[in-house]
């Protein structure tokens, strides 16, 4: 059966977030390559700007990795829906719980790994959670965009904190605690830094910890960079301070194992003080 073209429909497009998706990184990018003439062979372009490792062919991840993506593939025993309480799931929880405790002065669990499809769903997985009426949480600027998109989508008040360029885009630590209030559940922290590229030091690191908790927040830490650093300034993972403050980790294996396809990330809840079991968080 056809329909008149007069037929009202009790939907329509929303002209805000169409507006708003056309203002996209991505979006300028695209625009910059289609200006560049491919055929000038006086300039060469440097691109600094794609989170992407896998699409240039000097970067590949092991072979070992590869096959063992691909025994799993062929057992067939991964095909129907996971269940936290197997082998294979708990295999891998305990794997990311090892390879983080490595680190850490205290040992992780496999009940303390949360599994996600990349970084980005563990993202949304725990701004969803912290987005409770009348809360707000404190995000970088610079940052990474997703955070805003997931915190606007649940209405979870932002507040914006300053990172310093005059001090290698470190936190501003008095800023933190005078934006911060009684409703603030969480800041979040990006380290190495996403887009800046900064790395922050050891001391720097436990001064936000001790500043969330005078507070008395979460602190969310974003290390989907975690060894991809440059410059002086060694890696070192927020979990460490997990005695001070609750540590939230985000994590993947997309830049430093270069397959961001593959879509596997994990939540670390680094708290060995058992304050996230106290007040009802896990």
């Amino acid at each position: 059966m056809e329909l008149s073209s007069n037929w009202r429909w009790k939907f329509e497009g929303n002209e805000v977030a169409k507006k708003a998706s056309a203002f996209t990184i991505r979006s300028y990018l695209n625009h910059l390559r289609e200006t560049i003439d491919k055929s000038d062979i006086t300039k060469s372009v440097i691109p600094l700007s794609h989170g992407d490792p896998s699409g240039f062919p000097s970067f590949r991840t092991t072979k070992l990795s590869e096959d063992a993506l691909l025994d799993a593939l062929q057992s067939a025993k991964y095909n129907g829906y996971p269940d936290p309480q197997t082998c294979y799931i708990l295999q891998a929880t305990r794997a990311v719980a090892e390879y983080l405790s490595n680190d850490y002065p205290y040992e992780l669990s496999a009940n303390d790994i949360l599994l996600t499809a990349g970084a980005k769903q563990a993202i949304d997985v725990l701004i969803t959670a912290l987005a409770v009426p009348g809360a707000n949480i404190l995000l970088p600027r610079p940052g990474y965009p997703t955070y805003e998109a997931i915190a606007t989508f649940t209405r979870l008040e932002m507040r914006h904190y300053d990172l310093l360029p005059e001090q290698d885009w470190e936190v501003d630590i008095d800023g933190v605690e005078a934006l911060a209030d009684d409703r603030t559940v969480a800041i979040v922290v990006i380290n190495p830094g996403n887009p800046c590229g900064n790395v922050y030091k050891r001391e720097h690191l436990k001064k936000i910890a001790e500043a969330a908790r005078k507070v008395g927040m979460l602190v969310i830490s974003d290390e989907a960079y975690a060894h991809v650093v440059f410059g002086s300034n060694p890696f070192v993972p927020m979990g460490v301070f997990g005695e001070i403050s609750p540590i939230l980790t985000i994590g993947s294996i997309s830049k430093k194992w270069m397959v961001p396809g593959w879509r596997l990330g994990w939540i670390a809840m680094c708290d060995p003080n058992g304050i996230l079991q106290k007040h009802g968080a896990r």
